[in-house]
């Protein structure tokens, strides 16, 4: 299943600190083409905060331009996550596998 109660979002400081919240979740990462990263984390909004300085060259490279993200608590994030990369095939986290 896509992420739940889906809402795309532009992948900006300022759409991050409104929307995203400082909670446990997964969220992903997108543009035009697809999806790019699917993450799992304690605090969304600074996960999304750190991607936004483009440390990642692959995540920079793919230049994101949308996020999403998805509530959910720290004891199945993980599964989650996995999940969602199975089903959307995000590009950087395929890398990984």
């Amino acid at each position: 299943m896509p992420f739940v109660n889906f809402i795309a979002r532009v992948f900006k400081a300022v759409s991050v600190q409104r929307d995203a919240p400082a909670a446990s979740g997964v969220y992903g990462l997108s543009n035009a083409t697809g999806w790019i990263y699917i993450g799992a984390t304690d605090n969304i909004r600074a996960s999304l905060l750190e991607h936004l300085q483009g440390v990642d060259p692959s995540l920079r490279g793919n230049k994101p331009t949308g996020f999403c993200f998805e509530l959910c608590h720290a004891y199945n994030r993980a599964a989650r996550q996995i999940q969602l990369v199975a089903e959307l095939h995000p590009a950087c986290n395929q890398r990984t596998l």
